[in-house]
Parts: C-alpha cells; sequence; structure tokens
C-alpha cells in the first residue's frame, strides 16, 4: 500500500490531510480493496518520516468516516469502498419531530445518489451537541445544522458563546446553517432560515378575516418544554394582537379542565395541547371550526389529514433548498417560505 501513497513536502494542505485524501483516492480508483490491511501508524510515521501524531490524526478521520477499522492486536483494514467517491453530509438537528423529519427527507431525496447523509439528534443540549461536533470535525465534506438550546430552566436560546466558537471552528464552505440563524456568523456561509417573530405575524395576518370573528385569541405557549420554543414567536403574536385590537391571552398548556367558550379561537404549538383541546371540544360537545376554532403551529401530514387549520414553515422546501444550495455550491441567506393554511378548523 505505502507505494501508492503520495505525500508532497512542498504542499501547504496539512500532512494529515494529505494521507486521507490519497487513502480515499486509492480506494476510489481500486488500488486498495476492502479488507485490505493498512501499515501501522508507527510503520507509516517511519515510512514517511511524518509524526505519529500527524499519521494518528489521519487514521482517526478515516475511522469517523468508517473508511479503514482497527482490530485489537491485529491493525488496521480498509472497511468501505462504497460512498468513498460520494460527498458525505453530517445532519445535526435539535429534535426528532415530524417537520424536521420532513426537512431531512427532502433534503435527502433532493440531494440525489451521490451523497451519504449521517442524521445525529442532539435534544437541544448544549453538552451533546458540543461533543458530537468535535467528534465529527473533519469527516464530514458538509455540516448542515439546526441550532436551537435550552437553558437549565428550560428556556429557548439560539447559541451559547461555546457553541459559536465550535462551529466557527469548521470551514465556512462545509457550513449550512438551518431554520434558526441568530448566530452573529459572518462570511460567506449557507443560511436558511425561519423568521420567528415577522412569521407568525405575518401568517395571522393571511387569515385575519376569519380571525377577526372570534371573541378571543388563545395561544397556548409551552413556557417549560423539553424542547423549547423561541421566545420570537411570542413577540409576534403579541404584535398582531395588538395592532387589531385582539383581545388574547397566552397559557402555559391545555389544561385538562380547561374553560372553554364559544368564540374561542386556540393556536396550538405542540401536539400533545391539539390532542387534548381537540378531545375536550368533543367531550363538551362544541363544534370545532363553528363554536371554538383552532389554528395548530407547524404542519404535519396528519393535521393535513384531520382538517386542521395551520401556520406553517415549508419544510419540504426547507430541505430542498439546503441541497441545492450545496449541489451548486451557492452562499448567502435565503428565508422560507412560512404559510397560512386554510382547512375546516376555523
Amino acid at each position: 500500500m505505502i507505494k501508492f501513497i503520495k505525500i508532497d513536502e512542498n504542499s501547504r494542505v496539512p500532512k494529515y490531510k494529505q494521507i486521507v485524501d490519497s487513502i480515499i483516492f486509492n480506494i476510489s480508483i481500486g488500488n486498495l480493496k476492502i479488507d485490505q490491511k493498512i501499515p501501522s501508524i508507527n510503520m507509516f510515521s517511519e515510512d514517511f518520516y511524518i509524526s505519529r501524531d500527524t499519521v494518528e490524526k489521519a487514521y482517526n478521520i478515516l475511522k469517523e468516516r468508517k473508511v479503514i477499522s482497527s482490530i485489537r492486536g491485529k491493525g488496521y483494514y480498509i472497511t468501505r469502498t462504497k460512498l468513498i467517491s460520494k460527498v458525505n453530509i453530517l445532519f445535526l438537528i435539535n429534535k426528532l419531530s415530524s417537520y424536521k423529519m420532513t426537512t431531512y427527507n427532502s433534503f435527502v431525496n433532493s440531494i440525489g445518489a451521490n451523497s451519504h447523509t449521517d442524521l445525529l439528534i442532539y435534544h437541544c443540549d448544549e453538552t451533546l451537541f458540543l461533543n458530537l461536533l468535535d467528534k465529527n470535525k473533519g469527516a464530514y465534506d458538509y455540516y448542515v445544522i439546526m441550532p436551537h438550546f435550552k437553558t437549565d430552566d428550560l428556556k429557548h436560546v439560539s447559541y451559547t458563546e461555546e457553541v459559536v466558537k465550535a462551529i466557527k471552528r469548521l470551514p465556512k464552505e462545509k457550513l449550512i446553517i438551518m431554520d434558526n440563524i441568530k448566530l452573529g456568523m459572518d462570511g460567506e456561509i449557507v443560511e436558511i432560515y425561519q423568521d420567528f417573530e415577522n412569521d407568525i405575524y405575518n401568517a395571522l395576518k393571511e387569515g385575519l378575516s376569519k380571525i377577526v370573528t372570534y371573541e378571543k385569541l388563545i395561544l397556548i405557549y409551552p413556557e417549560n418544554a423539553v424542547y423549547p420554543y423561541p421566545r420570537r414567536i411570542l413577540h409576534g403574536f403579541k404584535k398582531f394582537c395588538i395592532e387589531y385590537s385582539l383581545n388574547f391571552e397566552i397559557l402555559n398548556e391545555v389544561y385538562d379542565d380547561m374553560i372553554l367558550k364559544k368564540g374561542d379561537l386556540f393556536i396550538t404549538i405542540e401536539e400533545s395541547d391539539l390532542v387534548n383541546l381537540v378531545k375536550q371540544l368533543r367531550d363538551d360537545e362544541f363544534v370545532l371550526g363553528k363554536d371554538i376554532g383552532i389554528i395548530s403551529y407547524n404542519d404535519t401530514p396528519l393535521k393535513e389529514l384531520l382538517g386542521i387549520t395551520v401556520i406553517s414553515t415549508d419544510f419540504k422546501v426547507m430541505g430542498e433548498t439546503a441541497s441545492r444550495m450545496i449541489l451548486n455550491k451557492e452562499k448567502g441567506k435565503i428565508k422560507v417560505p412560512f404559510n397560512f393554511i386554510d382547512r375546516n378548523s376555523i
């Protein structure tokens, strides 16, 4: 194998990257095959007069990308020949929800067969996010990141100082920030985003003619959700209600013994609140869309099936946009459409 590896002493490319690229190239053209043993770190270091740390760093990257594996007492082996020539992408999201999966599936379907995408979830946890990013640093061609985090008291934050530092260590040409761009990142990177405050404000304006027929507008905003929501949603809702002189109330959840009155219009964010509310309407024999209205935040196939009016980002477009910008090597900021979708619940 050694005879195939080329290290250019005069190149400005770091030697560890030259090792990674050379091994991958030789796999792609058939010089190195699956299950073939490769030199130990010490042997590689001695043959090329390169520091052991440099070789170890290259081998660790190859192991993270599952190009090679180590067997205790036996050495290192080529473990993957498929996907080597493909674009490898890390898709890092804050939670596993139906609409996040819509974005992910749309992205995977649009990016095409010449790529491989790994999905990882960090549950809005800063420490887990930092560990995952550090573990996978240098292992992918692109990093698609949805930044949403929570404080100890379960409040939403767009970033922390440590998160920004970690993201800035990634090459900008490999970075796609999606969904939430309140990071203060500068330079030419890809940003595909929601504008949480103005999105809800403008979407409710679209439905104004129906909304004003209700006596009270009630937003169910979960203050202490496991996966907290941006408070900009609250700001946009309040702005809309105040501008149009609407009677409104903000509640933390749909309570089991909720006092319901004809003329109420609810906006729910979490699906558990939507389910609880619909159940109580049926138990109390209110007619949905006539006596009491419901608008739900973020569309799902189930809401469409049940005829629930929604205000929602187009998550399919979000995924398609990210894949297009990678394929076309585009840069810049793109706001994703956010729509009022009128169905039978108001």
